[in-house]
């Protein structure tokens, strides 16, 4: 399947159903606490990779992320590792411009960002813990891309899939992604049939119990 193909499957997902589908394989299911920071959105793409850190003595180098997003394409979500900080901003105005005209799809921060009313603007997808104007000029510096970063206790590696949306966060290990994407569109089409049997009058209690969500070992949402 090409990368294309296998991005358009998951973006007809959402998190909820992928994390289902990690449940059922044993693998680290979706998470909270990062979510949009202006309006609805939802994000798929192949993750590229940041870890940040505290700044410490040192010469001036390149603004944090920048390097990471001139890595990137229109398959591309940037997954920025601050380790949980709410206290400076890892993500700003001019990055989501850099991004956005690069095709970026949006970006993933364990962290907090700034400029929101410029990312609303360009229509670019930020996901974080929050938003605080304190700049990381000075506070922060780029430890890594394209490693393997942490983000809200899920480990990301460059290249897995991203599913971000309002429930949260679920990120896919890159060599299981045809499996995840088959399972959670087994696990969509499984629950759309039972939403139109509730339409249709079934009682809940028949139409969702447990025996009925756990078939074919799917757990159910």
């Amino acid at each position: 399947m090409s990368d294309s193909s296998l991005l358009d499957r998951f973006a007809a997902l959402d998190a909820a159903a992928v994390s289902d589908a990690l449940d059922r394989l044993g693998l680290p299911c979706g998470v909270g606490g990062i979510g949009p920071v202006w309006g609805p959105a939802a994000v798929v793409g192949f993750a590229v990779t940041v870890g940040l850190e505290p700044r410490a003595e040192g010469p001036a180098g390149a603004h944090i992320v920048t390097t990471a997003v001139e890595r990137c394409d229109d398959q591309s979500v940037i997954v920025v590792d601050n380790q949980g900080r709410t206290d400076v901003s890892c993500w700003g105005g001019i990055l989501s411009l850099g991004a956005s005209l690069r095709g970026v799809r949006g970006v993933v921060a364990d962290g907090v960002c700034r400029d929101v009313a410029e990312a609303r603007e360009l229509g670019f997808p930020v996901f974080a813990r929050g938003s605080v104007p304190a700049t990381a000029r000075g506070r922060l510096r780029q430890r890594s891309t394209g490693e393997p970063v942490g983000v809200a206790g899920l480990t990301v590696e460059q290249g897995d899939v991203v599913v971000a949306d309002e429930s949260g966060l679920a990120v896919v290990p890159r060599e299981r992604a045809e499996e995840v994407a088959r399972i959670a569109t087994a696990i969509v089409a499984r629950e759309r049939a039972i939403a139109d049997e509730v339409r249709a009058g079934a009682p809940l209690s028949r139409a969702m119990h447990d025996a009925r969500l756990a078939e074919d070992g799917e757990p159910g949402r």
